[in-house]
């Protein structure tokens, strides 16, 4: 059994968003099949992993990427440890990976998330060029390369010119293995329409993220903005449009907006899928998968998405559930919201194939041990 240390250089547990339930789900069915401790910073609850030793040693200083003094500490984890591998989320600490690499003679794993380097250039900073060179030069030195979507992977053998047989797709997983049943979706959306005071018999739509990201903020705008209007010119469709997430803007959880209701931030997220007709997700810029349209579809629902927001999310083993529409066209969206929301056909075998966490865990396992 591999023997894997993961280095995760920010705060993910508890995991409450997208890129955190990334590394925490990933991390908990990998360490079904490798012996799993993961090295990260000292603002980590170590009690909320599941299945691994979390060793919160590293500071939460922005210094932390370049402190020289984080290769001892690493370094003594490893030998301790008796590591064969060392894993990186993102490869913005690859300069240290590769002194392990070097001196301890590890194997090293590069976790991409995203072409980070398109994705700031995306974001307007100065410097993606120089993070690009850097990212490529990390994943040219690494043994192994995962990406959570195909396209980046793609990308990254093209540009990057690396060895495809060292690398291999480690989407983003749920944790379900089928939809919730019909019993459960109708509880969470009786106490959905109850606790929003919502009529039962309205249309749900539903978009969540973490606002302070400024493409889901972006997003919103749109989606309030300039697609909710049409939505409202068709009489004949009921519905009420949810926003949930963390740090909603001032002018938008400050003004009312028709058939909208702004709930902020909720425990439990999996309640609102489940009680959701028609996931929206209007995402024009940032890169990698969207882990909240891949959610979505796993509680069952039909989902409406822009070509950047599907990113990494096959529309043919969705059954008919995802209708992906250009990134500028807000008439088509709000078409399409009333044209999924018709569908009555369920998440299939195949989806959960691609996107259950248990599988693309131990693919990554075997890939590991076999090579």
């Amino acid at each position: 059994m591999p023997k894997v240390i993961s280095i995760v250089s920010y705060q993910f547990l508890p995991a409450k968003f997208g890129g955190q339930k990334a590394i925490a789900i990933f991390n908990k069915y990998f360490s079904r099949f490798v012996e799993l401790n993961c090295i990260t910073t000292q603002n980590n609850d170590p009690n909320a992993a599941e299945g691994y030793r979390v060793m919160p040693i590293l500071s939460t200083s922005p210094l932390r990427y370049i402190n020289p003094l984080n290769f001892y500490s690493i370094r003594k984890q490893v030998r301790e440890k008796q590591a064969t591998h060392l894993m990186l989320e993102h490869p913005y600490l690859g300069w240290l990976g590769l002194f392990i690499k070097h001196f301890c003679g590890v194997k090293l794993i590069i976790r991409s998330h995203n072409i980070e380097g398109k994705r700031w250039k995306d974001l307007g900073k100065w410097w993606w060029k120089i993070l690009l060179w850097y990212e490529q030069l990390t994943h040219r030195r690494a043994d192994y390369n995962f990406f959570i979507q195909q396209e980046d992977m793609e990308y990254a053998i093209l540009n990057f010119k690396l060895d495809s047989t060292k690398c291999i797709l480690v989407t983003y997983g749920v944790e379900i293995s089928q939809s919730p049943s019909v019993e459960k979706r109708k509880l969470s959306r009786d106490k959905i329409c109850n606790r929003h005071s919502i009529d039962p018999n309205d249309y749900i739509l539903l978009f969540n993220g973490a606002f302070e990201y400024i493409p889901n903020r972006n997003a919103l705008d749109y989606l309030l903005n300039q697609i909710n209007p049409i939505l409202l010119d068709n009489d004949s469709f009921k519905y009420k449009l949810l926003i949930c997430g963390r740090n909603i803007p001032a002018h938008i959880a400050s003004k009312s907006f028709p058939n909208v209701i702004i709930a902020g931030f909720v425990e439990n997220i999996d309640e609102y899928f489940d009680a959701t007709d028609v996931f929206v997700n209007p995402t024009k810029t940032g890169g990698g998968i969207k882990t909240k349209l891949v959610e979505a579809i796993a509680h069952n629902c039909n989902a409406v998405s822009t070509r950047n927001g599907a990113i990494g999310v096959d529309p043919a083993i969705c059954n008919g559930k995802l209708l992906v529409v250009a990134d500028n066209d807000q008439k088509l969206f709000a078409e399409g919201i009333f044209q999924v929301s018709r569908i009555q056909a369920d998440t299939g075998a195949e989806f959960f194939q691609h996107f259950f966490e248990e599988n693309i865990a131990r693919s990554a396992a075997q890939f590991i041990d076999n090579f």
